[in-house]
């Protein structure tokens, strides 16, 4: 249901974050987000609206672009 979840799953993963941890950065920029959330969108089982996506891209300190990145398959 989304193209940025496993974007912003690798991403936490890169900076060591925990699902709590991530959730309560966003709780910092007063974004009322839950881990349960969190684990939904990340496993893209929720939709991602524009506003979510711009308050990822800032707590995460990432481009907007980077969390759009698509996975290439070389084969």
């Amino acid at each position: 249901m989304n193209i940025i979840g496993k974007n912003i799953k690798r991403i936490r993963e890169d900076k060591a974050w925990t699902q709590e941890v991530l959730v309560a950065k966003c709780q910092l920029v007063e974004w009322k987000i839950t881990r349960s959330t969190l684990a939904k969108i990340e496993s893209n089982v929720r939709r991602v609206t524009d506003i979510e996506v711009k308050l990822f891209s800032q707590v995460l300190k990432t481009s907007i672009n980077e969390l759009f990145i698509e996975e290439q398959n070389y084969e």
